[in-house]
């Protein structure tokens, strides 16, 4: 799902706007393509989760 909004609003111009809407939002600077996507999503996959902490023990 994410990807399709990826999609929609970084690389599909409107034809209303004439651009993609991250761009006419100023959000982007740059008419991104499906592999920036792609790089992005593997660049998240490979990196490592975080460790989580302790709970903290509530007192009663």
């Amino acid at each position: 799902m994410a990807l399709h909004f990826m999609y929609y609003n970084f690389v599909r111009i409107h034809a209303s706007l004439r651009m993609p809407p991250a761009m006419a939002a100023g959000v982007s600077g740059k008419l991104w393509e499906i592999g920036d996507i792609v790089a992005l999503n593997e660049a998240k996959e490979t990196e490592k989760p975080m460790v989580r902490g302790h709970y903290k023990v509530s007192a009663r």
